[in-house]
């Protein structure tokens, strides 16, 4: 292993999935079981691991926390702002998609619960979730 005398950010990903039903736009959320931010609400995401792509981290965090598997992810953008995790310093790349049919959502991994959100009802969101799915919302 090299190692540099420069700190590093951790890396992680994060997943917006959206599913329409009618006229009613839904996003997928999971409520935090563990801190910080404990039984918030958050987008399903989670740390890369040395040994994956961005794109194999997502749908590894989204299977793991929701159960739900074979959404096409486009990448939204990177967030990175210096306080955006209160762990330490923490970059992460977000990813978008539609999910084409209704799946129920199964909370697992460190997600207590798993649930669709109506997009004109949704709760406060951890981090700087809320910026993320504004920014993805503007996308639609």
């Amino acid at each position: 292993m090299i190692c540099y005398k420069y700190p590093r950010p951790s890396l992680t990903v994060d997943a917006v999935v959206f599913k329409q039903e009618g006229v009613n736009t839904y996003v997928l959320l999971i409520q935090r079981k563990n801190p910080p931010y404990q039984n918030k609400w958050a987008l399903p995401g989670g740390f890369v691991d040395m040994d994956e792509t961005l794109e194999s981290a997502v749908s590894r965090e989204l299977m793991e926390e929701t159960g739900i598997s074979d959404v096409e992810f486009q990448q939204l953008h990177a967030f990175s702002s210096l306080e955006r995790d209160p762990r330490g310093r923490t970059v992460s790349v977000v990813f978008w998609g539609w999910l084409p049919n209704k799946k129920k959502p199964v909370a697992g991994d460190d997600a207590a619960d798993a649930r669709w959100f109506n997009l004109n009802n949704l709760p406060l969101l951890a981090f700087d979730h809320q910026e993320i799915l504004q920014m993805a919302i503007g996308k639609l």
